[in-house]
């Protein structure tokens, strides 16, 4: 049987977003080809699975909407759901919706380039693909590009390196070993409280300490499970219209006008309670400086109560940044692990990593002997997946150049000069600062309804126009600056990657509101973009 070569879409990644746009484009009566680098499903949940790794969103809200048969019959066991029970999700998609026959595993798109001749996409694969497609709609994920700094020295260690974003799938033996983990983000907040239980001695090198919430996580009530099921249509409207699309409440009060009691007892009912709500406790913490110096101060109140040495409690508490703006955490004992007598915190910000020897990091006081070293060190967030490929559109301009001071879209889905070219939950949407299912929902019905709304009036070519793109842009920065994001060193602003521009990336208006504005431009005729037959 002859491979077909010839596409309405090319689709590139298999996590939850090309799974959901591969069954639309299917209904839409498309073919489609989508190719995924990895071996199976599951995007970022294929590839990270280290010790602890777990959603920070809950689990009856980070699923699909768009079948109410599968949000019925899928039954999730934990509050908030581990990697192996995700990956088994994706899976499960694929198989129901008989996804795997239109895709190809370990194979990385590598090229596409745009022919204005013919009004399509070539597309070229690391294993010797080549295609032509109308459209090509990326769902390479925005936080897929592991990045490991580069250490000097680092080839000569001795030990194994892992980075938690390419775990290994078979098992890793930790047990009895002397561990080193670099980083102190979501990924190292998780992995560190398990390691801790599994290695001899953990050593944290930690550069910038982190807000982090209790998870209290725990197995799901049937009970509650079933209420969910019941009233999934009224949870899903109010995701839908809130700022970060969960349905956890949020405080429409001020912390600035409420007694010092009633601030602390909203802030322990939210303590108590867990997870991403505690962020909702007062509507003035992500806006104003003093407000957010209040519930930060309870956060560290709440660490020195906790970790037993001053002095690795202060170590642990956040001062350099307000808290929310970096990417939130949401953690399971992660506080009093430091209180193990096999876990001791290195200050690499008063101490900065030298090299790597053969034994292990040295900085500039001592050299760490261990037997593994575990990068917890992130991602190219948002851009660094997207630019690994050769992505050249109309006239051969290229996406590196053009993204060169910054990436630039319209609306986070397309971008002037490269026809037929969608991104889902690209830089300069809400992405990143939500739930990911409900925004990745939102992108791919608003890409499927426009791709039939090309085909209804005859038009075969979308992209926006380079004006409304720059109006778009300046919304972006200017909806930022009317927060406190811009004032940490995130890898919202890229400031993880050497380098990288500094430019606040995602939406911070919030999904309802980004959802009404993208239906306002659909509804008047898909208002600043060009299209032609």
């Amino acid at each position: 049987m002859t491979e077909a070569t010839s596409f309405d879409a090319v689709v590139i990644g298999a996590g939850f977003s090309g799974l959901y746009m591969l069954h639309r484009l299917r209904g839409l009566g498309l073919t489609a080809r989508l190719y995924e680098a990895g071996g199976g499903v599951g995007g970022t949940w294929y590839w990270n699975r280290y010790p602890g790794a777990r959603c920070d969103v809950e689990s009856v809200e980070y699923c699909y909407s768009f079948s109410e048969e599968l949000q019925q019959d899928w039954d999730w066991t934990e509050r908030y759901p581990s990697q192996p029970e995700i990956l088994r999700y994706a899976e499960h998609v694929a198989d129901r919706f008989d996804l795997r026959r239109d895709m190809r595993f370990r194979t990385r798109v590598t090229r596409a380039a745009y022919d204005e001749a013919a009004a399509r996409w070539r597309v070229e694969t690391d294993r010797g693909d080549r295609v032509t497609a109308r459209f090509v709609i990326t769902a390479v994920g925005c936080l897929s590009d592991a990045r490991v700094p580069g250490f000097p020295g680092a080839e000569s260690f001795h030990g194994e390196s892992y980075h938690t974003g390419r775990w290994p799938h078979e098992e890793v033996d930790l047990a009895g070993k002397r561990v080193a983990v670099i980083g102190t983000g979501s990924s190292g907040i998780q992995i560190i409280p398990v390691l801790a239980e599994l290695a001899a001695e953990v050593t944290v090198f930690q550069r910038t300490p982190n807000y982090t919430i209790p998870a209290w996580n725990r197995p799901l009530r049937p009970e509650y499970a079933r209420w969910v099921k019941d009233n999934y249509a009224d949870i899903r409207r109010t995701m839908r219209d809130s700022l970060f699309g969960i349905a956890a409440s949020f405080n429409t009060g001020s912390a600035l006008e409420v007694s010092e009691q009633e601030l602390r007892d909203e802030l322990e009912a939210r303590w108590a309670h867990g997870g991403p709500g505690f962020l909702g406790a007062f509507a003035d913490t992500p806006v104003d400086p003093r407000a957010n110096e209040l519930v930060a101060e309870f956060v560290r109140e709440k660490i020195r109560q906790t970790v037993e040495d001053p002095r690795v409690a202060e170590l642990l508490s956040p001062r350099d940044h307000p808290i929310g703006t970096k990417r939130p955490c949401f953690d399971t004992d992660y506080y009093a692990t430091f209180n193990r007598p096999n876990v001791r915190l290195v200050d690499v910000r008063r101490t900065p990593i030298e090299e790597i020897t053969a034994a292990g990091p040295r900085t500039a006081e001592a050299t760490y002997e261990v037997d593994v070293i575990v990068y917890a060190t992130g991602y190219d967030a948002l851009t660094g997946a997207l630019l690994a490929i050769d992505v050249t559109g109309a006239g051969g301009a290229a996406l590196r150049e053009k993204w060169a001071a910054g990436p630039r879209t319209y609306l986070g889905l397309m971008t002037a000069g490269f026809p037929n070219l969608f991104t889902i939950t690209g830089p300069g949407s809400p992405s990143v600062l939500s739930n990911m299912f409900v925004s990745i929902e939102q992108h791919v019905d608003w890409i499927a309804d426009c791709l039939r709304h090309l085909a209804e009036s005859g038009a075969t070519v979308i992209e926006p126009d380079a004006d409304a793109e720059d109006a778009w842009m300046r919304h972006v920065g200017e909806v930022a600056e009317q927060t406190l994001y811009p004032r940490a060193d995130s890898w919202y602003l890229g400031a993880n990657i050497p380098g990288k521009p500094r430019v606040f990336m995602p939406y911070a208006g919030g999904v309802g509101t980004y959802r009404a504005t993208c239906d306002e431009i659909a509804a008047k005729g898909y208002e600043g973009f060009v299209m032609s037959p």
